[in-house]
């Protein structure tokens, strides 16, 4: 098999997942769609090594976590300004997902990401420890600071079940 069709293949099959991590990470589907991009990217030069030696995932995910944290590092006129969209529908009541999403965002982007790799990626301390280049006692404390701000933003039901 070629390397093309090889990455082409892992692409259909992670791009999506990847997304969505890259969405919970930095709360904006533009910029989300551009740091997967990016990753992709990286990941394609560095195909011939990484799929020899079969972790293609935890690499994908750490060259996407730090692409994101790239991203976040710009200063603000850097970036363009999102501005809030009228949407299409209106709604009665607040979706529970569309709460979780806007505590997500209003978490730093440290708590944040460690947040979403511990309970959207479901990785452990360690994992989270080694792909962010922080010690386990950074990510414990991380992950306690970020459900403690979930809790207050959210109340304790929803964030109970994260655990």
């Amino acid at each position: 098999m070629d390397r093309d069709r090889e990455f082409g293949e892992y692409v259909d099959a992670r791009a999506l997942v990847m997304r969505r991590t890259a969405y919970l990470i930095c709360g904006d589907w533009h910029r989300a769609e551009d740091i997967v991009q990016t990753a992709l990217t990286k990941l394609y030069l560095a195909w011939p090594r990484v799929h020899r030696g079969g972790t293609v995932d935890a690499y994908a995910r750490k060259v996407l976590v730090r692409c994101a944290i790239d991203e976040g590092r710009r200063g603000f006129f850097r970036r363009e300004k999102a501005v809030p969209a009228v949407p299409d529908t209106s709604t009665t009541s607040a979706a529970p997902d569309l709460d979780v999403r806007r505590a997500l965002a209003a978490l730093p982007l440290g708590q944040r990401t460690v947040v979403v790799l511990r309970y959207w990626e479901d990785l452990s301390v360690t994992e989270v420890a080694r792909l962010l280049g922080r010690t386990e006692g950074t990510v414990k404390s991380q992950s306690a600071k970020g459900l403690a701000a979930l809790r207050e933003l959210l109340g304790d039901p929803v964030v109970e079940e994260l655990r």
